[in-house]
């Protein structure tokens, strides 16, 4: 089964289906199977709005290594309607942004304008992602861009070590790969396989609209509609795609060390191993646990290495999700002669929070962080609109405020110490960018 499968679509009879699922939150299904989800703010005097495509950089072959994100910088220059000029001014000229970004399980192409210009901006994103030229000329400038993009990517080792480490965890499979591809795969990628790639993966099933601020609904899905007639989104009734079902295949590898020297100022290292997907339970235990390790100027890591001993400016852990999978990490940046020193501290901690969990202080803190960090992401269009996105196309389903923080409110002590355990006691994987080569690392 490829990446792809499992969540693709079946026909269905053609029809507009709209239903509220929650206050001032509606979802209507197009006949073509695509999704419209909005969420009213009187409030505001703005509104948010996304194409979200449920295709990334792991549903490409390693020859088309790079062509989601090589996609997501040609949508924008030039449709049959516009010019790539016309695409930018039309929105500047109203004071409004967009922009768009790659992951490895989706793409997001967005506009934040004024809730009158809303209308201009829904004609506009919608031509660009749905009815783009991929003029061969644009295919070569872009090229040159995206080349760019990666040799400033590797003179950023803060940026470039997580690479490492994912590289560290998943090899070969598309969910260790770089999601801007590497100059070995965009050199020779054509405009036709890019044009293959688009038609093929960028389908309405596989496509949710979103909008947050000032509107109305119904107008949204007018103005939707309208932009899709006569494109190639325009399309007979299918059934709406669903959720990534992942890829059985995913196998993690041994925990190893990988090193990329660099002449580097400070060494830039990555702790950690496999996580959690983002459908299991435990990852509300895991928010947590992340918050209390190092997930703030409070957490344990930067108190022991930043604040009480002063070896690195930045310390923190994090936690990332995907369909099937998962990481779990600790990023610290120091001088490399304090290198072997702070990732002692880091293994002693980790070693630590595996074998005895944390206490109940730690707990009502890390609580509270996950509940106000989600609540206070929510304080904007922008944000609004991600969630709804996000929710539908990654889970299928929107979970209410009140109902996620009442899962965080339910994480107990011996949960988080579970998946302390579960992720931490085993061999982990370490990652290194800095003024070091690979024999130097057996000793670490």
């Amino acid at each position: 089964m490829t990446a792809n499968e499992g969540h693709g679509p079946a026909t269905r009879p053609a029809r507009v289906s709209t239903r509220t699922l929650q206050d001032g939150v509606k979802k209507t299904v197009l006949p073509s199977g695509l999704r419209i989800i909005t969420e009213a703010i009187p409030t505001t005097r703005s509104t948010a709005l996304g194409i979200w495509v449920g295709i990334g950089s792991r549903d490409e072959t390693p020859t088309l290594h790079g062509a989601s994100h090589f996609l997501e910088h040609l949508l924008f220059k030039g449709t049959h309607k516009r010019t790539a000029l016309e695409i930018s001014s039309q929105i500047e000229a109203v004071g409004g942004e967009t922009n768009a970004f790659t992951t490895k399980e989706y793409t997001c192409y967005y506009a934040r304008v004024l809730d009158a210009d809303l209308p201009l901006a829904v004609d506009v994103l919608v031509d660009a992602v749905a009815d783009s030229i991929l003029d061969p000329a644009d295919v070569e400038t872009e090229r040159g861009v995206i080349l760019e993009e990666i040799a400033m990517h590797e003179d950023e080792p803060g940026d470039e070590v997580h690479d490492i480490f994912a590289e560290a965890i998943y090899g070969d499979h598309p969910l260790g790969r770089l999601i801007s591809g590497t100059p070995d795969s965009i050199s020779p990628m054509t405009r036709d396989q890019i044009n293959r790639f688009y038609r093929r993966h960028y389908t309405a099933p596989e496509i949710v609209v979103a909008a947050a601020g000032n509107l109305d609904h119904a107008t949204v899905v007018r103005l939707v509609r309208k932009a899709l007639a006569g494109t190639p989104l325009d399309t007979g009734p299918v059934e709406p795609a669903q959720p990534r079902a992942g890829d059985r295949r995913v196998r993690v590898r041994k925990a190893r060390n990988l090193v990329l020297h660099r002449d580097t100022e400070q060494a830039h290292i990555v702790l950690g191993g496999p996580g959690v997907g983002r459908h299991d339970e435990r990852r509300f235990a895991l928010g947590v646990l992340n918050n209390v390790l190092g997930g703030g100027m409070s957490s344990r890591l930067f108190q022991e290495i930043r604040e009480k001993r002063g070896l690195a400016y930045s310390v923190y852990s994090y936690a990332g999700h995907y369909a099937d999978s998962g990481l779990v990490g600790v990023y610290a940046g120091c001088a490399p002669a304090k290198a072997r020193e702070v990732l002692d501290l880091i293994r002693t901690e980790l070693d630590r929070i595996a074998a005895h969990g944390i206490t109940a202080e730690e707990l009502v803190r890390g609580k509270g962080m996950a509940k106000g960090s989600y609540v206070l992401g929510l304080e904007d269009t922008g944000s609004r609109m991600s969630r709804l996105a996000k929710s539908e196309l990654l889970h299928g389903d929107l979970m209410g405020v009140d109902e996620m923080l009442a899962r965080v409110d339910g994480v107990t002590v011996g949960e988080v110490g579970a998946v302390a355990t579960d992720l931490l006691a085993q061999p982990l994987s370490l990652a290194v960018v800095g003024p070091f080569d690979e024999d130097e690392l057996p000793g670490w």
